[in-house]
């Protein structure tokens, strides 16, 4: 299996927007478990992830 067949079936299973959400809610967890001086490269990283989907 192909990792762009990988991402569609992911993308098809968390439908529209649930993706962002998940991601989200991710990165408040991991910010609440690291210090502070790790938030900035959280929201990078999400930012980075929800980009790459938003092309896909």
């Amino acid at each position: 299996m192909a990792l762009d067949d990988i991402i569609a079936k992911a993308k098809n299973a968390l439908g529209d927007g649930k993706a962002d959400g998940a991601l989200d809610k991710a990165a408040e967890l991991i910010k609440g478990k690291t210090p502070d001086n790790v938030d900035g490269k959280v929201d990078q990283a999400v930012e980075a992830a929800k980009k790459f989907l938003d092309k896909k």
